[in-house]
C-alpha cells in the first residue's frame, strides 16, 4: 500500500550549515558530483576533438568536420535508447544501483579511449555505449528524490544536484583545454575517466535507494522524511500509459526540454569548433570560453522561468548569427545559453509537480524526446557548416533560435502545476476510497 500525509510536519532540528549531518544532503551533495562527472565524460570529448583533428598535433588522426559531427552526435544514438528503460529499472532495481552503473561504466569507457579511439568507428563505438548507459542518469534520479526529498525540499536538492551538471561542463571545457595543450589529448580521458571510476566507488558504498535501508540515518531524519513523502509499502506500481503519452502537461515539459536541448547541444558539441576554426580563437582560449555560457547557467538557477528566459535565448542567438563578432557573439551565446537554468529549473521539477510516484517514467519519455537534438544537432551542423564561413554559421544560431521561440510558446500554454488525476497508482486510489 501507499501512505500519505495529510500534512507536512516541520524537521525537529533544521537543516544547518553542517549539511553533512543530514544523510538526504549527503546524497545531494554525491547527486551532485555524480552529474559533475557525468557531463565531464560527456563534454570533454568536444574540447579534445579539435586536438585529435588538429593538424599541428603529432597525434592527430585528421578527422574531417563530418566525421567530428558523426562522433560527436553518436553518444545520443545509445542514450536516446535507455531514456524509458532508465525511468522502469530505477523503480525496479533502485536508483541508486541505475546511477551508479550509468556513470560508472562510461568512466571506464573513457579510460580506455586513448587505447582503442584511433579510428571513426572505434569512437563511434565507445561513444555509442557511453550513451547507452548514460542514458539512465536522468530517469533514475527521481526515483531517488521519490523516497529521499521531502516536498518542502525537492526543488532545492534538485535543483543543487542538476548544478552539477552546468558546473561539471564549465570546469571540464577549460580543464580539457589545458590537458590537450600540456599533456596530450591522451590525458583528457585519462583523468575524467579516473575521476568518474573514484565517483562511481564512493557512490555504491554510501547511497541506499530508500532512507530505511540508510542505516546510518538518524531515527529523526528518518521519521521527518517519511512524514513528508509517498512511502511505498507492497505491491506492484502499475504505469498510466495512456494517459501519460497523451497528457498535455507531459508534452509541455518534453517540448520545453526539446528546445532548451538543442540550443544546448548545439554550442556544447560545436562551440570549440566555432571559436577555434572561424573566430580563430586558440584551443586554451576556446576551451575556457566554450564553458563560460555553463557557468552563467549554474548561477541562474516555472511557466515565467521557461517562456521568459525562451524569448531572451531567441534574441541572443539571433543577434548572435547577425553579428558574428569575436567579442560580441561570445557574449551574447553565453547569455543565450546561460539563462537556460531558469528553463531547466521549470521542466526539471515540473514531473514532480503533476505525478511524484512517475516522475523517473515522465523524464524518461522527456529525455527520449530531447536527446534528439542531440544526434541531429551535430550532423546537421556538419552538413550546414562545410566551410567555416560566417553565412553557414549564422543558419546554425537562427536555427537555434527558432526552437528556443517554439518550445517556449507551447510551454506557456500546456504546463501545469497541479497533480494529475492519472497519476494517482490503484493503490493511492484505494486509500483514498477507504477513508472516505
Amino acid at each position: 500500500m501507499a501512505q500519505k500525509n495529510s500534512s507536512i510536519k516541520l524537521e525537529p532540528e533544521p537543516l544547518g550549515w553542517k549539511f553533512w549531518e543530514k544523510r538526504r544532503y549527503i546524497i545531494v551533495l554525491l547527486a551532485f558530483l555524480g552529474y559533475f562527472s557525468s557531463y565531464s565524460l560527456r563534454v570533454n570529448l568536444s574540447v579534445a576533438i579539435v586536438a585529435m583533428s588538429s593538424s599541428d598535433d603529432d597525434n592527430s588522426l585528421n578527422w574531417t568536420l563530418q566525421d567530428r559531427g558523426v562522433i560527436l552526435s553518436s553518444f545520443y544514438w545509445g542514450y536516446i535508447l535507455t531514456q524509458f528503460i532508465g525511468g522502469i529499472f530505477a523503480k525496479r532495481f533502485g536508483g541508486n544501483l541505475i546511477l551508479g552503473i550509468g556513470i560508472g561504466v562510461p568512466a571506464v569507457l573513457s579510460l580506455i579511449t586513448p587505447w582503442v579511439g584511433k579510428t571513426v568507428t572505434a569512437m563511434v563505438v565507445i561513444r555509442i555505449l557511453q550513451g547507452l548507459f548514460g542514458g539512465v542518469t536522468f530517469p533514475c534520479i527521481h526515483d531517488i528524490w521519490f523516497y529521499w526529498a521531502p516536498i518542502p525540499e525537492r526543488s532545492r536538492m534538485t535543483a543543487i544536484a542538476y548544478a552539477g551538471m552546468f558546473i561539471g561542463t564549465v570546469v571540464t571545457m577549460p580543464a580539457s583545454a589545458y590537458l590537450a595543450s600540456s599533456l596530450g589529448w591522451e590525458s583528457i580521458f585519462y583523468v575524467f575517466g579516473g575521476l568518474g571510476v573514484l565517483w562511481h566507488i564512493v557512490w555504491i558504498i554510501i547511497v541506499r535507494s530508500a532512507p530505511h535501508k540508510d542505516r546510518f540515518i538518524s531515527d529523526a531524519e528518518l521519521k521527518y522524511i517519511q512524514s513528508t513523502v509517498s512511502v511505498e509499502k507492497e505491491g506492484k506500481t502499475i504505469i498510466p500509459w495512456k494517459s501519460l503519452i497523451t497528457s498535455k502537461p507531459v508534452y509541455g515539459i518534453t517540448i520545453a526540454q526539446f528546445a532548451l536541448n538543442w540550443g544546448y547541444n548545439t554550442m556544447l558539441t560545436q562551440m570549440p569548433s566555432f571559436l577555434a576554426d572561424t573566430l580563430n580563437y586558440d584551443l586554451a582560449s576556446s576551451g575556457f570560453l566554450s564553458g563560460a555560457p555553463y557557468l552563467t547557467m549554474a548561477i541562474l538557477v516555472r511557466k515565467y522561468y521557461v517562456c521568459g528566459s525562451s524569448v531572451v535565448q531567441t534574441l541572443c542567438m539571433v543577434a548572435a548569427g547577425f553579428f558574428i563578432d569575436p567579442v560580441w557573439s561570445v557574449v551574447l551565446i553565453i547569455v543565450a545559453v546561460g539563462v537556460g537554468g531558469f528553463t531547466t529549473s521549470g521542466y526539471s521539477t515540473n514531473p514532480l509537480d503533476i505525478a511524484p510516484d512517475f516522475a523517473s517514467v515522465i523524464l524518461g519519455f522527456s529525455n527520449t524526446f530531447s536527446c534528439l537534438t542531440g544526434i541531429i544537432s551535430p550532423i546537421l551542423t556538419g552538413v550546414l557548416v562545410q566551410n567555416q564561413t560566417i553565412d553557414e554559421w549564422r543558419i546554425v544560431l537562427y536555427i537555434a533560435g527558432g526552437i528556443y521561440i517554439v518550445g517556449g510558446v507551447i510551454y506557456w500554454f500546456w504546463c501545469s502545476g497541479e497533480l494529475q488525476s492519472w497519476s494517482q497508482t490503484k493503490k493511492d486510489a484505494a486509500v483514498e476510497k477507504g477513508g472516505e
